[in-house]
């Protein structure tokens, strides 16, 4: 088969909890070198769509595992329809900028790293393109010529 699709085959599960037949679908990631096999009850879409739903499926599965790593959406603040969309939303629009600032400034280590600089740089005087310019040296260099802020 082609686009990486190794076999697509009707199964039936022995098990009398459900009878009716499966569709397994194994595909070959090129990514990662392996293979990867799908179980799915739709007959009518084509093997390369189930693929492809797929793999986007498990980008946004990577996507919120990020979120609720790093973003410290542990818990939401609020239980309404309206406090978790917002809070998710925030959440997303705060990657979607790490991820441009990522993409703008050619940052090379990873959106874990970045959004750790952008925390400790909040306070700072420094501006984040000082920061993802410099190296360690200069960072703690940057560390000692900074003062307290003065509020009155």
């Amino acid at each position: 088969m082609k686009d990486g699709i190794l076999s697509d085959e009707k199964i039936k599960l022995e098990n009398k909890k459900y009878e009716k037949n499966l569709r397994m679908i194994r595909f070959l990631d090129e990514k990662s070198d392996e293979v990867v096999s799908f179980v799915t009850n739709n007959f009518k879409l084509s093997a390369k769509t189930i693929v492809q739903i797929y793999k986007t499926r498990w980008q946004i599965e990577i996507f919120f595992r990020w979120i609720k790593q790093n973003l410290q959406i542990k818990t939401f603040l609020g239980t309404s329809k309206n406090a978790v969309m917002s809070q998710v939303w925030i959440a997303m629009i705060y990657y979607l900028l790490l991820t441009y600032i990522k993409y703008q400034s050619k940052y090379e280590k990873s959106l874990f790293y970045l959004h750790r600089i952008i925390k400790e740089a909040l306070l700072s005087r420094l501006t984040l393109i000082d920061l993802l310019s410099a190296t360690p040296a200069r960072i703690s260099d940057f560390k000692i010529k900074e003062f307290q802020l003065v509020f009155w």
